[in-house]
Order: C-alpha cells, then sequence, then structure tokens
C-alpha cells in the first residue's frame, strides 16, 4: 500500500503569525508611549493639560477687595467707590411662566419710549437692542452703562417687564476736577466684568497697592453640576480690604487755590499756572493746583505732566534768594556793598544785562535783591563765590534731588553748570531747572530758623475695617541750611522786595504787609536759543504769609501768561492770602476734630422711623424732606462714604415736598440734592449758596425751577 505524501507548508502561511505578534507589539508599544506621553507632559496640542483639569473639577468664586478711599485733612471725600449699575433686558419669552407677571420684554415700543425719558436719548437706539433675535438678553451699549442709583430708581419706578440691572463698582471723585493733578485717576479695565480698578495716575498710581488691597477666594472641588463633592476641603482665603489714605490738603484752602485760578482764567490766557502752599511749619501741601485742571470721572486730560513735580522747568530770579543766601552761609555777603547796575560783560564778551538794561546805577547788593538785579547776582558770584560753592548750596537746599513728598514721576531737575557765563545764569535761575516743590521745601529753611523740612501730602494711612493707622506722617527735619543771622537777613529782604517803594515785588503788598517774598521771570529754552516773545517767559513767586509768625509758604508760576503779565499771579497771590487770613482768623488747623466715617446703607423703602432709630445709633446727620411714612431717595446713594462732617437727605413719599434749605452748602451738594428732588437748578457764580430763589418750606413739585446764587465762603 503505498504512503501518501506529507503536504508541504506554505512559506507564507508560516510568516503569517509571526507578523501579526510583531504588529501587535507594535501597536502596543505605541500605547504605552502615548500612555507615558500623557502621564509626563503638562501641554498637550497647545492646551495646559492640568490647567483644563482643574477648571472642569474645581470652582473658584474671587471675593473683590474693596478699593480704599481718599480724604482730604478734614474730612472730605475726595476719591471713592461708588455702585453703578448697567441696564440689561431679557427678551426670551420663556423666561415668563405667568403670562400675569412677565419677566421678559413684552411691549419694546413702550418699554422704549418710557426708558428713552429718563435716559436722555431716542426710543430707536434703545429699539435696536430690544429687537434683536434668538438672543436670550442683551445689554443696551452706552446707554444702559454707568447707571447711577438715582437714576435706577428712576427707571425702578416703571416696573417694565424683562427690565433689570447688573451691579458693579466705579472710581468716583465727589470734587470733580479738585485736586485733579495730585490725585490723578483709577479705573477699570473697559468691557471687564468685575476687573480690578487700577490707579493709572496721581496717588491713586503711587498708592495703588495700599488702596487696591488684595482679592480673596474660595475653592472647592465640584461635581458635573457645579455642585461642591460632599467631604472635600474648601480652600478660602479672606480679601484684604484696600487702606484710605488721609491727604495732608485743607480743602478749603485748595479751594481757595482753585476759585483764585479760575478768577484769572476769565481775565488772562497761559499754557499752565501751578499754585502750591504748603505748612511754614511742618512741610504738609496744603493746596496745590494747577490749571488747566481735568475732571478724573471723566478724565478730559490734555497733559498727563503734574507741573509741581513732574515737569522741571528754569526757575528764573526766585532762585536769587538761594544764592543770596549762599553768599550768606559762606561768609562773604555785605549787603552795603556796590556795584554798577545795568549790563555786564563776561571774559568772552557776552552782555547779560539787568532787565533795565539801563540799569539804577551805583547800588547796594540789597538794593539789588529787591530790584531782582541780574548784574548784582553776576557781580556777587564773581568776586566772592565760585560754581562749587554755589552748586553745593543748592544741593543742600534740595535742588537736584527729588523731595519724596509722595506724588508719582516726581523729577530731581538738573544743576548743571561749569563755565562762567553758566555759573552767572544760574545764580539767578537760567540754564537748571527745578520744581514748585523744591521751591517749597527750600523755603522752609526760611519758616524753621534755618532748618530744612521735608514736603509731605500724604497724612495717614488707616484700615478702613478697624480704623487703625498703619502709617502717619509728620513734620521731618532735613538738616540745618541756614543760621539766624541768614534767615533773618533773608526775610529782611524779602519783605522789603514786597514792601519797599518801587521794588519788584510791590504788586505782591497787601494793608497788612504781612506777605513777604520773590518774584521770577525766566526765559523760555527753544531748540536754537532761548524765545524772544512777550509771553515767551516763566512768571513766578515765592512767598511767606504772615512774615511775623509764618503760617504758610506759597509757590506760584504761570507759562506764558498773555502780555507776558505778572497780574494773574500777583491777583491769585493776594486773593488767596484775603482768603487765609479769614480762614486762619477763624479755623486754626490745630483745632481740627476727629471725624468718623461710614459707608451708607440702602435707605430706600424704609420706613422713616426706623431709619431715624438707625441713623441715631451711628451719629450720622441727616435730614428728612417731606412727611412721608417711608424713604423713596436718597442723597448720597447707597454704598457712598460719608464722614460724621457730612449730612445725609431723604426724601419722604410725602406728595407735598417742600423745599430745604441749601444756604451754606457747595455748589455740588446743593446741585446734588436739587437734582434728587427733580428740581431744574441754575447756578449763578461759584463756590456756596449765598440764597435760593425758593424759601425753604416752600412747596416744590418735579420740574420746578430754582436759581442758586454762589459765592467764596471768604
Amino acid at each position: 500500500m503505498r504512503k501518501k505524501k506529507a503536504k508541504k507548508k506554505d512559506k507564507n502561511t508560516i510568516r503569517t503569525p509571526y507578523l501579526f505578534i510583531v504588529f501587535l507589539l507594535f501597536c502596543f508599544g505605541i500605547m504605552i508611549y502615548r500612555v507615558v506621553f500623557l502621564a509626563t507632559s503638562t501641554t498637550i496640542d497647545g492646551v495646559d493639560i492640568q490647567k483644563l483639569a482643574k477648571s472642569r473639577t474645581t470652582k473658584k468664586t474671587i471675593e473683590y477687595a474693596k478699593r480704599g478711599s481718599i480724604y482730604s485733612s478734614d474730612g472730605e471725600v475726595l476719591a471713592q467707590n461708588v455702585t453703578t449699575y448697567k441696564l440689561i433686558a431679557y427678551l426670551d419669552e420663556s423666561r415668563t411662566t405667568n403670562s400675569n407677571n412677565p419677566k421678559h420684554v413684552v411691549d419694546k415700543e413702550a418699554t422704549a419710549t418710557k426708558l428713552c425719558e429718563i435716559l436722555e436719548c431716542d426710543a430707536s437706539d434703545i429699539l435696536k437692542y430690544l429687537n434683536k433675535e434668538g438672543v436670550y438678553q442683551t445689554e443696551l451699549g452706552t446707554i444702559g452703562k454707568n447707571i447711577s442709583e438715582i437714576t435706577k430708581q428712576k427707571i425702578d419706578e416703571l416696573n417694565l417687564p424683562g427690565i433689570d440691572f447688573i451691579e458693579s463698582y466705579k472710581r468716583y471723585y465727589p470734587k470733580g476736577a479738585f485736586l485733579s493733578y495730585a490725585l490723578g485717576y483709577a479705573k477699570s479695565d473697559e468691557g471687564q466684568e468685575d476687573s480690578t480698578i487700577k490707579g493709572e495716575m496721581g496717588i491713586e498710581k503711587e498708592y495703588d497697592s495700599i488702596l487696591a488691597g488684595e482679592d480673596g477666594y474660595t475653592e472647592y472641588q465640584k461635581d458635573l453640576k457645579g455642585y461642591k463633592i460632599a467631604n472635600t476641603p474648601t480652600k478660602k482665603k479672606e480679601a484684604v480690604q484696600g487702606k484710605d489714605i488721609y491727604l495732608t490738603i485743607d480743602s478749603q484752602v485748595q479751594f481757595f487755590v482753585d476759585q483764585a485760578l479760575n478768577n484769572q482764567d476769565e481775565v488772562y490766557d497761559w499754557d499752565w499756572f501751578n499754585f502750591t502752599i504748603v505748612d511754614a511749619k511742618t512741610g504738609e501741601v496744603l493746596a496745590t493746583e494747577t490749571s488747566p485742571n481735568f475732571d478724573p470721572n471723566i478724565r478730559n486730560i490734555t497733559n498727563y505732566l503734574d507741573i509741581s513735580v513732574a515737569y522741571p522747568y528754569e526757575p528764573g530770579s526766585t532762585m536769587k534768594t538761594y544764592t543770596y543766601m549762599c553768599a550768606m552761609e559762606n561768609g562773604v555777603y555785605n549787603g552795603s556793598e556796590t556795584y554798577k547796575s545795568g549790563v555786564y560783560t563776561t571774559s568772552d564778551g557776552t552782555q547779560i544785562g539787568d532787565w533795565n538794561r539801563n540799569g539804577w546805577g551805583i547800588i547796594t547788593f540789597d538794593k539789588g535783591y529787591a530790584m531782582s538785579s541780574n548784574v548784582g547776582i553776576i557781580n556777587l558770584i564773581n568776586r566772592h563765590m565760585s560754581a562749587s560753592m554755589l552748586r553745593e548750596y543748592f544741593k543742600k537746599l534740595g535742588f537736584g534731588s527729588k523731595t519724596g513728598v509722595g506724588l508719582p514721576n516726581e523729577s530731581s531737575g538738573k544743576l548743571n553748570f561749569k563755565y562762567e557765563t553758566e555759573i552767572y545764569n544760574a545764580g539767578f535761575g537760567q540754564g537748571i531747572t527745578t520744581t514748585p516743590m523744591q521751591h517749597v521745601q527750600a523755603l522752609t529753611s526760611l519758616t524753621n530758623d534755618g532748618i530744612l523740612l521735608k514736603p509731605y501730602i500724604i497724612e495717614k494711612i488707616v484700615d478702613s475695617e478697624t480704623g487703625e493707622v498703619v502709617e502717619e506722617n509728620s513734620r521731618t527735619e532735613i538738616s540745618r541750611v541756614a543760621s539766624t543771622t541768614t534767615v533773618e537777613k533773608m526775610m529782611q529782604l524779602m519783605d522789603d522786595c514786597v514792601n519797599g517803594v518801587g521794588n519788584t515785588g510791590s504788586g505782591y503788598r497787601i494793608d497788612s504787609g504781612e506777605l513777604i517774598g520773590k518774584t521770577g521771570t525766566a526765559q523760555i529754552a527753544g531748540s536754537n536759543g532761548y524765545l524772544n516773545g512777550t509771553d515767551d517767559i516763566i512768571s513766578s513767586f515765592t512767598g511767606i504769609y504772615p512774615k511775623s509768625d509764618p503760617k504758610v509758604i506759597i509757590y506760584a508760576a504761570v507759562q506764558r501768561p498773555s502780555g507776558g503779565s505778572q497780574k494773574p499771579i500777583s491777583n491769585a497771590v493776594k486773593e488767596v492770602v484775603a482768603n487765609l487770613e479769614n480762614y486762619y482768623g477763624e479755623n486754626q488747623k490745630s483745632t481740627k476734630i476727629d471725624v468718623e466715617e461710614y459707608t451708607l446703607s440702602n435707605y430706600t423703602n424704609s420706613s422713616v422711623e426706623n431709619t431715624k432709630t438707625i441713623l441715631n445709633s451711628k451719629n450720622i446727620n441727616y435730614i428728612i424732606i417731606g412727611n412721608g411714612d417711608k424713604i423713596v431717595k436718597q442723597y448720597p446713594s447707597v454704598n457712598s462714604s460719608i464722614t460724621s462732617l457730612d449730612t445725609l437727605y431723604l426724601v419722604t413719599n410725602d406728595e407735598n415736598i417742600t423745599m430745604p434749605n441749601l444756604i451754606g452748602l457747595s455748589y455740588k451738594v446743593a446741585k446734588a440734592i436739587c437734582l434728587t428732588l427733580d428740581l431744574d437748578v441754575k447756578l449763578d457764580g461759584n463756590g456756596y449758596v449765598t440764597n435760593q430763589s425758593i424759601a425753604e418750606g416752600t412747596s416744590i413739585t418735579k420740574g420746578t425751577q430754582i436759581a442758586l446764587t454762589l459765592s467764596p465762603k471768604f
């Protein structure tokens, strides 16, 4: 029997299992690599895996810190956070489950018509938002942003279905342009919800971190529906509220300065006008203003530099005071020594003249100061002084260095002079640059028996929650820079400059003779030398008042005054001093009272009796307008900060509202009260209310016209 042949195996059949095994191993290797890669990598396809995972499983709620307020030394609120509202409209009909109580905008035309009456716009401007299709809700553009508490109340009273508000905060400056360059401004990022308010200029910028505080948060693990997973930890960090800052600014003195600049602005033109006042005995900055200024609420800024510290310029003849002091301190000054005034020719042939190039003949150095003689300075330096002597004394007085007053972007100025003509020019304030704050600092040496003081604008920093003073500034002595003999002689020369007959400062003379000082006129440097136009000057004045017992130091300067006149400065200085004379006669700063601060609650819709009880317990001053039993409006609004010196005005639901007494109130407060009462107010003048056309107790209705007469307090 024949045996069957064994069947020969196909080579391909044998190879197939091995290839399959290799393929599986390759795939498995790729999987292992991918797992390791995913486990060790932080970013996949440009996505932060850890951050993505955390965001899907972690809920973090930010608790925003409230920005601190800024106050004057007498408790006036200068900057604060206020509640503002954004108007939204719900358009989706699914919000309404009960037709008797609609939760969406039902009648768009009627809604737009009623809203435009309050928002002062055209109905079509609102309808274009309300007519949007396929959206759940809509905002109303710029029309519906920054809604005030009063405007919100008016809209609420309309009871419009589907209209709602989103509450937020913004930075508000109750006094408008008051102290604008020193305060600066803070704002939030446009278009971002709950964005942090950040200081961008002035004290708001310099002390941003202190005012801002530190945000807190709550963080926990969440499930798919967003609820906290049981038995998982919660991380919580309490917000640190921003601290309050009290300035050394006396709001009344600041008002005197503002008023004086406004009065001169009606008569003269200028590029800028700076006016700064410090306390002669402490160095506290009582007032500082630059015209033109700006309203930080709307930021209508034309120049971002604070002239008082950030814009150094050639000061002119006010520097002669310090050149004379330098000679006295170095024992080389003899006031009876004489020289020929008029024109001086330097060794290189350059002619430098007095403002009166004909001069006054042979005169003494004492007389040369009173007549603001450049040639007198040149002879004093040429005969008795050197560049190093002059430079070192200027530095000793603080020129060439920042004062550290507490304002941002402060400049040091420049004291660059080496050659003959440069030294002479520096002696009378040309070719070097200084700031107003450096001048008031230098003058503190004359009001403190030769001791130089540091000027400062921050009085104290206060914890807004506990009331604890965490930082407080006070009089700071830098060094002795002059002897009593030098001080007495220099005060005598400044007195003669203003109160002597026919001297350059005679335009500043006041009846009491208590104002003393030194004038200055500097040429403005151009690209090809000094400008020669009549207006191309910087006029200035440094003053001390009163000479018998100095209370304030004054520095004022104006660039390009119309006609090249000293009149804008002399008029402004004399007006401010006249007001200070009355003010210090009635209100010495040493009698300041402690001021308490309160954040107002919302008293609208509350009963009058309950509200009285609450306000009395907090010692808040208030005035009830009307005899109703319920509060319908209030001024200032909810969340506003007021002090124990302020008054809260509450309007009741009485149909027979009568006119309150506005006499003595500032125009801003009086105007706000009138607007709260829906009155048509007309203002005549500046300052405080001295007369109201509607007598106290007279019945008023919405739209009633009232005229308020305003005048300076003193």
